[in-house]
């Protein structure tokens, strides 16, 4: 008589995941705010609304890491990739004023390897206390069959709560306005496809990432993404802004276009600001035509802040002392809802 075929056989450890949930939680205890109510390992993650908010309104944002995912898995580096979810998560959410309250991990593997999914957590929890919200919980799926042993994807939502009279609408965009682009040291998570296609060749992961460049191209294509998010709730809350805009997919203009209505256009200004050495290098190899290269990558701008001319210098004082190197890329003028460049 045949033994009787137990879950373990058919591909997923109950044993494993159970011990991985062990290694996370402090990890995640370690992001709690006084708002949260549960602890993780419950059923839903209860977080109460912040004190303060008159008519306060929910703002949810979810994104994962693209194929940023196969070059953590490539060098065997888990530990940063989450800081990057968390960042796409929370950068959209704050571009309606909105502070991030809590967020919450999916990580989907094909076998469970407690010791691997302990460095995941430990990049969203380090996400989400530069973020100030809440790490409140999450889920982890094992995928045999349909995933190689060793294979893994994250993604991940935030929520945030924003005062509903402050919210920025696409009118709140007026000619004259001024737009301050903060500054992204790499790629965040953005085009790796692309990336990975024109500079991953066999071995080139340990050569620097450019001629004379300190860095690996590894450890250039793992920066972990710039979080924004305190940066721009205080400038939504300490100054006058119009608009903001997280640079993501679609690069500037695409992104830019979501933010304003069609009675007005933007020109940028692509050589205002410090290009980051790593699209040269993505535009040279390929060779990808900077056309391409615009409507791709974000060229060095990860957040954008639209804002009245006599807002410009204080939005980027508070954005130098919090550590964001920023330039004034473009300007509002009279129109009809395009975005383009000044060149």
């Amino acid at each position: 008589m045949s033994p009787d075929l137990t879950y373990s056989d058919s591909g997923v450890d109950i044993d494993k995941a159970d011990e991985a949930v062990q290694r996370l939680i402090p990890h995640a205890r370690s992001t709690f705010r006084k708002e949260v109510l549960s602890d993780v390992g419950g059923f839903g993650s209860i977080v109460a609304i912040p004190d303060g908010y008159q008519e306060p309104v929910l703002v949810s944002g979810n994104d994962g890491a693209g194929t940023k995912t196969l070059v953590a898995k490539n060098l065997g580096r888990y530990d940063t990739i989450g800081i990057d979810v968390v960042a796409m998560c929370v950068d959209d959410i704050v571009t309606s004023g909105a502070e991030p309250l809590f967020f919450l991990d999916q990580l989907t593997v094909g076998k469970v390897d407690p010791e691997v999914i302990e460095q995941l957590v430990i990049g969203f929890a380090e996400g989400c206390i530069a973020a100030g919200c809440a790490l409140t919980g999450g889920e982890i799926a094992e995928h045999p069959d349909s995933m190689d042993d060793d294979d893994f994807d994250v993604a991940g939502f935030a929520v945030g709560v924003a005062e509903r009279a402050d919210l920025p609408n696409e009118s709140s965009v007026v000619q004259g306005d001024l737009l301050v682009g903060l500054a992204s040291t790499g790629l965040r998570c953005n085009g790796y496809s692309l990336a990975r296609r024109v500079l991953m060749h066999h071995g080139a992961t340990d050569q620097p990432a450019w001629p004379g460049a300190e860095l690996s191209l590894g450890d250039e294509l793992l920066r972990p993404s710039v979080i924004y998010a305190p940066t721009v709730l205080s400038a939504f809350r300490q100054h006058e802004v119009h608009a903001a805009a997280h640079i993501t997919g679609g690069g500037l203009v695409g992104n830019l276009k979501r933010v304003i209505g069609d009675q007005v256009d933007i020109g940028l200004d692509v050589k205002t600001w410090r290009r980051p050495k790593i699209f040269d290098e993505i535009a040279s190899q390929g060779p990808v035509s900077e056309t391409e290269m615009r409507n791709v990558f974000n060229l060095g701008i990860g957040m954008v802040l639209i804002v009245p001319s006599d807002q410009v210098d204080a939005i980027m004082s508070l954005a130098n002392t919090n550590g964001h190197e920023a330039w004034t890329i473009g300007q509002v003028t009279e129109g009809h809802g395009t975005v383009g460049w000044m060149d």
